[in-house]
């Protein structure tokens, strides 16, 4: 219980950055143009400056167990399929609406939410993990649920498709800093000092900036608008899929820290990546949006639990 209590007293105010966005959002009356644009800052400057100069010095950690992939997007598979099982037995949806289900039990809110409470709870040598599974996670999940999508409408899955999904991973921001950044630490040079201290400067702004765009994004959904799916969703996201992806990383003997990392990425809330896949398929819109909050609410308690249980 005590290790519950330390988590939750680590992890709380970065959801309490969260729970402020949504008050200024809701009940400040900021315009929906006003989180839009700070979640925009946040996405495509402040956090790829952040994690640009920590890969920098990724030459200098300590080698990433590559089995924490395995771990990670095995669990994800799995979780899926369970995810399809459950959209088709209990819900009667179709092979589209499946997908997205699906999906939303195994995307997690990595970038925002992931990259902040893996940095204040298990400290700056877990972000070189955490970014691993950053680079492949939109590759891996957006092709297995395009993948599922096309074979429920055609049939097939064209190669047109992945190379666009592919075109795409690598030309977001935060992925691209990645790259980048480890790139140049393999360099071995020291960035200038007029470059390196306005990163630090912005990188500093990531975390909260990016809690509290969050926030405020997430006042523009309703819980009631998918009250049917939405439970469903979040019970897969922060229950069935922690665990899964525990039980294979101790199935592979994944080392302690890498198995606490990909436990947590696991445990976070529905991404909104989700919602912005049901757009683009236009199915379950209400479902995903409501987990979105619905999920992250949760979350504030069973974030430090699942933490408090694999540390």
């Amino acid at each position: 219980m005590s290790s519950f209590f330390h988590q939750f007293a680590l992890s709380s105010p970065l959801f309490l950055l969260v729970l402020i966005g949504y008050g200024v959002a809701r009940w400040g009356h900021w315009p929906q143009s006003a989180a839009e644009a700070l979640s925009r800052f946040a996405y495509t400057i402040a956090i790829p400056a952040m994690l640009f100069r920590m890969m920098g010095d990724f030459s200098k950690m300590p080698p990433v167990d590559a089995r924490l992939l395995l771990a990670f997007f095995g669990g994800c598979l799995i979780v899926f399929i369970i995810g399809r099982v459950v959209a088709a037995t209990l819900f009667h949806l179709d092979g589209v609406a499946q997908s997205v289900f699906a999906l939303g039990g195994v995307f997690s809110n990595n970038v925002i939410l992931g990259v902040a409470v893996a940095k204040t709870t298990l400290g700056d040598a877990s972000l070189a993990t955490v970014s691993m599974v950053i680079v492949f996670n939109a590759l891996i999940l957006w092709t297995l649920v395009t993948l599922s999508v096309e074979w429920a409408r055609h049939g097939e899955f064209s190669l047109r498709g992945f190379g666009k999904t592919l075109k795409g991973v690598l030309t977001n921001p935060i992925v691209a800093s990645i790259l980048a950044g480890t790139a140049w630490g393999f360099t071995a040079l020291s960035l200038p000092a007029s470059i390196d201290v306005p990163l630090a400067m912005l990188g500093q702004t990531a975390v909260p900036l990016s809690l509290v765009a969050l926030g405020m994004s997430l006042a523009a959904y309703r819980i009631r608008d998918g009250i049917a799916q939405s439970p469903a969703i979040t019970i897969i996201k922060l229950i069935v899929q922690p665990l899964v992806v525990w039980l294979l990383a101790r199935m592979l003997g994944l080392p302690p820290l890498e198995t606490q990392v990909v436990t947590l990425l696991a445990a976070l809330p529905v991404g909104v990546n989700v919602y912005m896949m049901s757009q683009q398929f236009h199915t379950l819109q209400g479902s995903v949006a409501a987990s979105l909050v619905l999920s992250t609410l949760i979350s504030t308690f069973t974030v430090p639990l699942v933490l408090a249980l694999v540390s």
